[in-house]
């Protein structure tokens, strides 16, 4: 009884105050009670008043929202120099990039996408650097040759020329005619030895001694034909073998010792074929790759296109003229970039051999102009890339 009576007491008073205490009528009631939900909208359509609306397609941005659910609001085309890439609920497009003065155009601007900028000829950016100003590309030094030219995205690259430990062919024709007038001079001597011992009167004053040694040098180039010459008869006058060899001899070691005054002096129709022969270009013997086989064709010689972009500036056209293209072709691409001249260039070729045009052709001109570097380069992408097999793999 003790515990209850307090229970009561407390209760008595929490009723008490509550009745005098005013609460809101307003939605005490579950009817009364607003229920609010939250709108989810499917994939490409936003919220708009607690309703979904369709997005505004590329090229245009948002006039205004729609009023039935599910449907798109009003949407206007963008304006020039404007552009929305996506579907969108903008309120105005994009304004397109301007290229800067170092830079030119590479794909013009549309209502759908951003104008692209490049840098002009001359300069270029890395891509993983922002292109705050193009850089000035490199210039390779006397004693350098170009290995890469200079794009859009990347620099010149250069490589030390190795110094040349070959002798010129000029001084290889002089040696050699040297050292056969020194070996034919000799048997002459040894020759006029012999008869001179044997014989009972000295050698007539007037008689006269003619030396006529022919001599080939043969310079295989891509099947050219043998390049020869013969040396003049050499008279020599003298009263007995002792005089003739040492005729022989000063003359010979004249040659052997200074190669410019063995030229000069020399008769006329000898200096001339000693000239003939060292103004003639010598070619570098090459080894030919083992033949490459398309995977698919036409198209995998033509998706090889691009990497001839390697090739030097200062060789493309010697390049094309070697794959039988004329100067007047060539210069029909000058006004283009370097990439789509190499391009154009390959597909006139491309039409121009038909059925006959093959990968293993190109390589073999780059080969003939001693441009094995980028030649391997090429023909490692071809097979890496999947587009060529090896002969070996078949």
């Amino acid at each position: 009884m003790n515990r209850i009576l307090p229970c009561i007491v407390i209760g008595v008073f929490v009723w008490s105050f509550s009745s005098t205490v005013p609460f809101p009528t307003t939605g005490l009631h579950l009817g009364d009670i607003p229920i609010r939900r939250t709108v989810i909208c499917k994939n490409g359509e936003y919220r708009s008043n607690n309703i979904c609306c369709k997005y505004c397609p590329a090229g245009t941005h948002l006039k205004s929202d729609c009023t039935v659910p599910g449907e798109k609001g009003q949407c206007e085309e963008c304006e020039d120099e404007t552009y929305t890439e996506h579907d969108n609920h903008l309120q105005k497009c994009i304004g397109c990039t301007q290229c800067r003065s170092d830079q030119e155009i590479a794909q013009a601007c549309s209502k759908t996408r951003n104008s692209i900028c490049r840098c002009k000829e001359g300069g270029f950016c890395t891509p993983e650097q922002p292109c705050e100003m193009c850089k000035k590309c490199l210039r390779c030094r006397k004693d350098e040759k170009v290995v890469r030219n200079c794009t859009a995205t990347s620099n010149t690259e250069c490589k030390k020329i190795p110094l040349q430990s070959e002798a010129t062919p000029a001084v290889i024709s002089v040696l050699v005619i040297a050292i056969a007038s020194v070996v034919v001079a000799g048997a002459i001597c040894i020759w006029k030895k012999k008869q001179a011992g044997g014989s009972t009167g000295n050698v007539q004053k007037n008689e006269q001694v003619y030396l006529q040694e022919g001599m080939t040098e043969q310079t295989q180039r891509n099947g050219c034909s043998l390049l020869s010459f013969t040396l003049p008869r050499v008279s020599v006058q003298s009263s007995d073998a002792k005089d003739e060899c040492q005729a022989l001899f000063e003359n010979s070691n004249s040659s052997a010792s200074n190669s410019q005054q063995n030229l000069t002096s020399l008769p006329l129709a000898s200096a001339q074929q000693v000239h003939l022969i060292a103004s003639q270009p010598i070619l570098k013997q090459y080894e030919p790759f083992p033949e490459l086989f398309p995977v698919n064709g036409e198209e995998s010689l033509r998706k090889c296109f691009q990497y001839f972009e390697e090739i030097s500036i200062a060789y493309y056209k010697r390049f094309f003229r070697e794959l039988g293209l004329n100067n007047n072709v060539i210069k029909t691409t000058d006004q283009n970039q370097y990439e789509d001249r190499i391009h154009e260039l390959l597909s006139i070729w491309y039409e121009k051999e038909g059925k006959c045009a093959s990968i293993n052709d190109l390589l073999k001109a780059l080969l003939v102009l001693d441009q094995r570097l980028t030649a391997e380069s090429i023909k490692e992408k071809a097979l890496e890339d999947g587009h060529y097999i090896l002969e070996k793999s078949l």
